[in-house]
């Protein structure tokens, strides 16, 4: 039942909706002085609609702007106070798998992977919110909690409930949307290699607004191409207009000179239509046109086949090579005159000589890469739910992402593959089971905030759980079907995944903010790392901290009786443990790690902090040594 408005009519919005159907091309979104966004009218165009003169106005000049765009901007370039800890729990071999599961603001997140992962990923691929009007949850206020912003500005009642979402009606339709896409592309175009790319799905929505900022984040000349996803099997009656029967897939590269499609397999199918019809030495092949429309001086002139026929280009035409190429070609048995000696020649054309793969086209269809059906059984193949309103609508099908992985990444390469809107984890699901099809090494990072399901369900309270369960059953689908490995090239490689989670800083606000401590609190800021951290939780923010990978195997040893880990073997040593001794100091330097670190206050003496980078300097002085 609809609820009375219960307040007068707002005249405004009735004067601008009639000027609407006038002239749309003069309303836009503007900020008012409170900072919300609200319809408006762009007079200096209405001016010029109502003028047959040019009206003096502001500086004409090509560029997609809206309200909030200077604010993304911020948002993207503003540091934050954050880490990530990690969650073993959640996780599926920890200490050893290449992937990532990461559960928080996908802004932040990018944040934080900045340093470890610039300039290393091959391929982000991101299916991010399509603005229909629902809603979408990405506030980009790093300084307090979704919830927090929620509240404060009235989108939630004091229960929780929500009381907007982004629809037109509320003057937010593209600017909300915009602000939250700008930023994130902004710092996901930094992780991409040279020869990178990332795949945006997207509907006719925004589709427009996304090519646009896309041109402008990465460079008109880096836009790649429009991908058409035939996304259903069949039309829908009830549309009020047309059936769409589409989404779209943006393709962008990181360096377009430096980026190039991998050549799809070859299908059977187009094997079939090579055949070897006159039993040629050389194989199979099919017959091609020798003429051409544009112009060539040596391209006209008569032939004659083997019965006698006389045959020119044709009107408008030209052969394609030279009279003298064109004998030398018929000698080597390589014109095709039809089985009785009087058709057309035509060139043949040998599956030898043919690129063994298929250069990628724009129009995907079902029959090739599956449609929302497929994606939602799929889903429902891994994830058991009790409520169907918690099964996405906008899911993805693996053959889909499949098919782009196979155009943007090598299989053993090793190369890292990103989805920072990672929803049921189609894109973890797709690098699985790519890497089972074809021998593979990818690895995934998939990013998700914790957004809770619409309805409870027994097992899962969030979106993030949704996909680690999948993957969870995905990975013991396959480690059933394998024996517990993937075997590629004759080794083994992990189906686990690492779990993080972004979290406040480690250390306590006084690291940040000293002056903000009182003198009565200088007793209980001695400690500079928070009570509630662990060890792992500290060995993660080094990692970040330094730029090291976060999927390289950590192991823990006993040494003295302290625990210390060890990444990647040497790659990196870390004790965080309190009354830390010369001996044990002397016993990881002779271990020579490339990098070093310790708890500030962890040392048994001062004598010992102080002696620590003279032992590190006799014994190991390539090691880079630090404290927290």
């Amino acid at each position: 039942m609809d609820k009375l408005k219960l307040h007068t009519p707002d005249f405004t919005q009735e004067n601008i909706a009639r000027l609407a159907e006038l002239f749309p091309n003069c309303i836009t979104e503007a900020k008012a002085d409170d900072g919300t966004i609200k319809r408006a009218i762009d007079f200096d165009q209405l001016r010029q609609e109502l003028c047959d003169h040019v009206v003096d106005g502001p500086r004409e000049r090509y560029h997609l702007n809206w309200p909030g765009k200077r604010e993304a901007l911020l948002a993207a370039n503003a540091p934050i106070a954050k880490t990530l800890r990690p969650c073993r729990e959640e996780s599926v071999d920890f200490d050893t798998t290449k992937n990532l599961f990461i559960e928080g603001d996908n802004l932040d997140a990018l944040k934080l992977l900045q340093e470890t992962y610039l300039n290393k990923v091959r391929l982000i691929f991101i299916d991010p919110p399509y603005n229909t009007g629902r809603e979408f949850i990405y506030d980009d206020d790093f300084s307090e909690t979704s919830a927090e912003f929620l509240l404060r500005s009235n989108q939630v009642d004091d229960a929780g409930n929500r009381m907007t979402v982004n629809t037109d009606a509320n003057g937010r339709f593209h600017s909300d949307w915009l602000t939250m896409m700008y930023s994130r592309l902004r710092l996901a175009r930094n992780l991409l290699r040279d020869d990178g790319s990332i795949v945006i799905a997207i509907d006719d929505h925004e589709v427009a607004t996304l090519r646009q900022m896309g041109n402008e984040v990465f460079g008109e000349e880096n836009f790649i191409g429009c991908i058409i996803w035939q996304k259903v099997y069949s039309p829908k009656n009830s549309a009020r207009h047309f059936s769409v029967d589409h989404d779209y897939l943006l393709v962008f590269a990181k360096r377009s000179d430096a980026w190039a499609p991998r050549l799809l397999p070859r299908s059977a199918e187009a094997d079939a239509r090579y055949e070897n019809i006159d039993n040629d030495p050389r194989g199979p092949w099919k017959p091609s046109d020798l003429t051409a429309r544009n112009y060539y001086s040596k391209g006209l002139y008569e032939v004659k086949s083997p019965s006698g026929k006389s045959f020119t280009s044709g009107v408008g035409r030209y052969w394609r090579q030279s009279y003298e190429k064109f004998l030398e070609m018929e000698r080597d048995n390589c014109i095709w005159w039809g089985p009785n000696g009087d058709a057309t020649p035509s060139q043949k054309r040998f599956l030898t000589d043919v690129q063994q793969g298929i250069v990628p086209q724009t129009i995907w269809s079902y029959k090739d890469v599956g449609h929302t059906q497929e994606a939602k059984k799929e889903l429902l193949k891994y994830v058991e739910f009790k409520e169907n309103e918690n099964v996405l609508n906008s899911v993805k099908p693996i053959r889909l992402i499949q098919k782009v992985l196979q155009i943007g990444t090598s299989p053993q390469s090793n190369d890292i593959v990103v989805d920072f809107f990672s929803g049921s984890a189609s894109t973890a699901h797709a690098v699985l089971k790519q890497n089972a099809d074809d021998g593979g090494n990818r690895r995934f990072i998939a990013v998700q905030i914790d957004e809770p399901l619409p309805k409870p369900e027994p097992e899962l309270a969030s979106i993030f759980q949704m996909g680690t369960m999948r993957i969870r059953n995905v990975i013991r689908e396959m480690q059933k079907e394998s024996e517990g490995s993937l075997i590629v090239g004759g080794s083994s490689q992990s189906l686990g995944f690492r779990v993080l989670k972004v979290d406040t800083s480690n250390m306590k606000d006084v690291y940040y903010a000293p002056d903000g401590v009182k003198q009565g609190d200088l007793l209980d800021q001695i400690e500079n790392i928070k009570e509630d951290r662990t060890q792992e939780d500290l060995l993660v923010q080094v990692l970040l901290d330094w730029g090291v990978d976060l999927s390289l195997p950590i192991a823990e040893e006993k040494i003295d009786g302290k625990s210390v880990f060890f990444v990647d073997q040497n790659a990196l040593a870390a004790c965080f443990e309190t009354g830390v001794t010369e001996e044990l100091v002397k016993k990881l330097a002779v271990r020579k790690p490339l990098r070093a670190v310790f708890r500030d206050a962890g040392f048994g003496s001062d004598a010992v902090k102080i002696n620590v980078e003279q032992i590190f300097k006799l014994v190991s002085p390539g090691t880079e040594v630090k404290a927290i």
